[in-house]
């Protein structure tokens, strides 16, 4: 399984609109290679550059039960296709990289599962990993780097 950007490449540069504090846009994402065994897939996008300036990984986006047939992800966030979670600024959904000191790397995690998860709106990443444990068939990251 592969998780891919047109808006920036692995490891590159997330452009400045997606940025938190530059207009928030949820940089466009697609998926290929899900395995046939799939039923939803999950996405968690987290900065662990945080943890030297706020003592954390910081959560960025929290999204599961998105439509494994879907893929390319464009709009499935924002038109109520899949589940959303509480991010570290205490809001829903995509809060955008806003890295307090200097340039930071951010990961996005694709997982491929064999179910559902049976968790409500607003979970947390703990909550949506432990519900994920065993179902996971597959995994992809695409890292992107920020800065202020």
């Amino acid at each position: 399984m592969r998780l891919t950007s047109d808006a920036f490449s692995d490891g590159g540069e997330i452009p400045r609109e997606c940025g938190y504090k530059n207009g928030n846009k949820e940089p466009a994402l697609a998926i290929s290679g899900i395995p046939n065994e799939t039923e939803s897939l999950a996405l968690i996008m987290d900065d662990p550059d945080a943890m030297g300036a706020v003592g954390k990984v910081w959560v960025h986006w929290v999204a599961w039960n998105i439509i494994a047939s879907h893929a390319d992800m464009d709009d499935i966030f924002s038109n109520s296709r899949c589940n959303l979670g509480m991010t570290d600024f205490g809001e829903v959904g995509y809060g955008g990289p806003a890295p307090p000191d200097k340039r930071h790397t951010y990961v996005f995690k694709l997982y491929a599962l064999d179910s559902e998860l049976d968790l409500p709106d607003k979970s947390t990443k703990a909550e949506v990993e432990k519900a994920m444990e065993g179902h996971i068939l597959e995994q992809a990251t695409l890292t992107g780097t920020y800065a202020p």
